[in-house]
Formats: C-alpha cells, structure tokens, sequence
C-alpha cells in the first residue's frame, strides 16, 4: 500500500495546507532563541519570586527545579511534533492528529483561556513596573495597561517579521536583566556585604527556620504560581510554523 493510499493520509494534509497558508516564515535563529528564553523569563519570575520566596522559603528552589523539569520534557515532545509537522497550531493542531477534534477542541479553548489570563496579569506587572517611576506614578494605572494592550496588540498585527524583532528586543532586556540581577548577587556574597543586617552566603539557608520555614504546604500551594511563571516557553511551539527552517532552528532553539 503506497503512502497516498493510507486513510486520512489527503485530508490531514489538506488540514495541514489549510494551517499553514497565509503565514510567512520570517523567525530566524536569533528569533527562536530570544522567544524561548523571554518566555522562561516572565512576571512570574521578576515580579512574583520574592513573594512566593518570603512565604515558602529556600525549599521554593525545589518547586522550581521540579516544575522546570516537567516543563523540559513537555518541551522536547512538542519540539518532536514541531520537527514532525511545523503548524502555528501547535497543541490544537497535534491533539487533533493524535488524538481526535473533541481533544483539539479542549486543547485549543484552554489554551486560549490561559493566555486570557496570563495576558491581564503581564499587562497589570507592565503598569506596576512602570509607576514604580516618578513620571508614571501620577498616571492610572488602567490607563498604562491600556497603552501597553496597544503596543502588544500592534506589534502582533503589524506582521511576524516586526513582532520577532520585538520579541528579540524585549527578550534581550530581560536576559541582561537577569544577567546583571546574578553578578550582583554574586558580587554581594564574594565581597560580604551585610545586606538588611545580615552577611549573605549558604549560611543564610539555616536561618528563620531552615528550607521550609512555614512547612511543605504552602509550598504545594504555591506550585500554581511557579507554573505561571514558567508560561510561555511553549510559545516555541506557535512560533515554528513561521520560522524560516523549523526542522533545523527548533532544535537548536
């Protein structure tokens, strides 16, 4: 039996066809690099980590390895499928080759329902950060989360090639942030100096009641917010049906 004789063979290709057409496959190397590293590095992280830090203690670095290893085999599957058939439908696209329309149909609606969400609070953490300057702090804050609900929602609308410079860009803030962020840090804890009163180092992990200060229970309740703060790596997935050669730069992504 040949290929294109096998049942479902054409109209899963012409589903495909159908996904595909329309979009230009403009996300180069650098595009996919800064796009899954952004998107491990959220208000999840920056905004929200010292929060949870405060009330969990040091056994939060645990719900993060263990959470992060969950989302890196999650991400080689679907960079498997991505390698298999690049699709901007991404998981509503493979539930629906693999599983059927009722669990693409699932998939896609939940999909859309978390990034709903997850876009009203990055839109809040953009107006927290920005009246956190003078010149902003006169300003309310629904009227910068508007502006910034602007500027997002023109960057996707003027075309994939302006929203992966942007992508880039804005990724690469974020990573020198972080970048600055840990030589500081590190800075700090070579030189000994006393921060809040206390002299930083492994020693501090013993003190106010060890790794779990307040138990392990608020740190399984507080797992919610360290996969909030991991949404957005899947974004690699959306990207690869515009990428310019997907089977070669999502690995290497």
């Amino acid at each position: 039996m040949t290929v294109s004789s096998r049942p479902g063979v054409a109209p899963a290709r012409d589903e495909h066809a159908a996904e595909t057409a329309g979009y230009r496959r403009d996300l180069k190397h650098r595009h996919i690099q800064m796009i899954a590293l952004g998107g491990a590095l959220g208000t999840g992280l920056f905004l929200g980590a010292g929060g949870r830090l405060h009330a969990g203690g040091p056994g939060l670095a645990i719900v993060y390895a263990v959470c992060g290893l969950i989302g890196y085999l999650m991400l080689r599957s679907l960079g498997e499928m991505v390698v298999h058939r690049p699709t901007s439908g991404s998981f509503t696209s493979y539930s629906r080759e693999f599983l059927g329309d009722k669990a693409a149909f699932f998939a896609g609606w939940i999909y859309f329902m978390a990034w709903v969400t997850v876009g009203i609070a990055e839109l809040t953490a953009i107006a927290v950060y920005l009246r956190y300057w003078p010149v902003f702090q006169s300003v309310p804050q629904w009227a910068l989360v508007a502006v910034a609900l602007v500027v997002v929602v023109g960057v996707n609308l003027a075309g994939v090639k302006v929203f992966g410079e942007a992508e880039f860009w804005f990724a690469f803030i974020k990573v020198a942030a972080l970048v600055v962020f840990m030589v500081v840090g590190v800075a700090v804890i070579v030189t000994g100096h006393h921060v809040g009163g206390h002299e930083p180092g492994l020693a501090t992990l013993a003190e106010g009641g060890g790794w779990f200060p307040n138990g392990v229970v608020p740190l399984v309740v507080m797992t919610q917010g360290v996969i909030f703060a991991y949404a957005g790596i899947d974004m690699i997935g959306v990207a690869a049906g515009e990428t310019e050669e997907p089977a070669r730069e999502i690995p290497r992504g």
